[in-house]
């Protein structure tokens, strides 16, 4: 193989859905030499037509896509290391009180990773994924930037992508909408494909997280029983399940009448207790977070148009962010924040670019850091 051909070689994760067969006859026609891989991560019942199925359905699908396209495929099977970090993890986060997003640390870890390693393995210069975001390239440096699809943009997703591998992937749909996918498969022949729904936020959880917490931690009712729900001073208002079945400023399934809409608060796991309160106590000036993961620190630092986004499908907060001595930061916001979330992202912007990322910590001590 020459070299001319190696650097057109593209590493494709192949989910067998709308987004990933899109991208792979996008790079075709681009003149790319498409090579594919599908990861194997967690077998849900509902993914097998038949009982005899030795694979799930995405697989069989994308190898058949493969076949039509005739390109090479590949499955990597990461079941065993996926539940027992990515898994395992989303429930460790839950028992110690904090609401997980799997899909921040899947990318690092699992996608991309199996992406890179693949690539290396085939000769392929470049990684691409089916994802709604765009790459930009600047100063030595490849900033994620925010899709054209508003309502798809998934850059909040990948904050903890390395630069090494940034640096190698393409995103063909970053500058579609998800409408312009659908239309552009049904023309190059992909009708049913074109038609199909989405695919599931959380991969391996169908239905409820409560559920599926219960159903891998059998003992999760017994070992943590039932808790207080209290008010902002402490007082007891009720009884709940368990701190792990909620999460900050949900509102729904909390099976206590008030006589008012309250909203969780503030989730203690050491003392198995519900903080309940109006919505205003779910409103924020401040914010601590994890030590972050920069892009650019100097310019995120220094910026006066730094923004954060601290959930998915939340709009950018503009923000000041000052480093704690332990590596933590402080986030001051500089519009209306709510319901700010332990275990969730905080991820930052100027203009469209990621500019780096941190988990939400622990907000014990906010107030008091914000004054000193």
């Amino acid at each position: 193989m020459n070299k001319s051909c190696e650097n057109r070689r593209v590493m494709v994760g192949m989910s067998g859905g709308v987004d990933s067969t899109a991208a792979c006859l996008m790079l075709m026609e681009q003149g790319y030499e498409v090579v594919g891989v599908t990861m194997r991560t967690w077998d849900n019942p509902s993914a097998f037509s038949s009982a005899d199925q030795s694979e799930p359905d995405y697989i069989v699908e994308a190898r058949a896509l493969a076949a039509r396209l005739g390109i090479e495929h590949y499955v990597a099977d990461e079941r065993e290391e996926f539940r027992r970090v990515i898994v395992q993890g989303f429930i460790d986060e839950y028992m110690q009180g904090r609401t997980p997003n799997p899909c921040v640390v899947c990318n690092p870890l699992f996608k991309f990773r199996v992406l890179r390693e693949w690539a290396d393995k085939m000769g392929c210069a470049y990684m691409a994924t089916g994802h709604y975001s765009q790459l930009e390239h600047s100063r030595a440096r490849t900033f994620i930037v925010i899709g054209r699809d508003e309502k798809k943009d998934q850059s909040y997703f990948l904050w903890r992508v390395g630069q090494e591998v940034l640096a190698r992937c393409i995103f063909p749909l970053g500058g579609m909408t998800k409408e312009e996918v659908r239309a552009y498969l049904k023309a190059k022949g992909f009708e049913a494909k074109s038609a199909e729904g989405e695919s599931m936020e959380v991969c391996f959880i169908e239905g409820d997280y409560r559920d599926f917490l219960r159903q891998q931690v059998p003992d999760i009712d017994t070992r943590i029983g039932r808790g207080k729900f209290v008010d902002a001073e402490g007082h007891t208002i009720g009884t709940h399940r368990g701190y792990p079945y909620y999460t900050i400023g949900q509102r729904k399934g909390l099976e206590i009448a008030l006589g008012r809409p309250v909203y969780v608060i503030k989730l203690n796991a050491q003392k198995n207790t519900v903080m309940l309160g109006d919505a205003d106590e779910l409103k924020a000036e401040y914010m601590l977070t994890e030590p972050p993961l920069w892009v650019d620190e100097a310019e995120a630092m220094e910026s006066k148009e730094l923004a954060v986004r601290i959930r998915y499908r939340s709009r950018p907060i503009p923000c000041t962010v000052h480093r704690l001595d332990d590596g933590r930061l402080l986030v001051r916001f500089l519009g209306e924040a709510s319901s700010v979330t332990p275990g969730q992202s905080a991820v930052f912007y100027i203009g469209g670019r990621v500019v780096g990322g941190a988990f939400i910590a622990n907000q014990k001590g906010v107030n008091y850091l914000a004054k000193i």
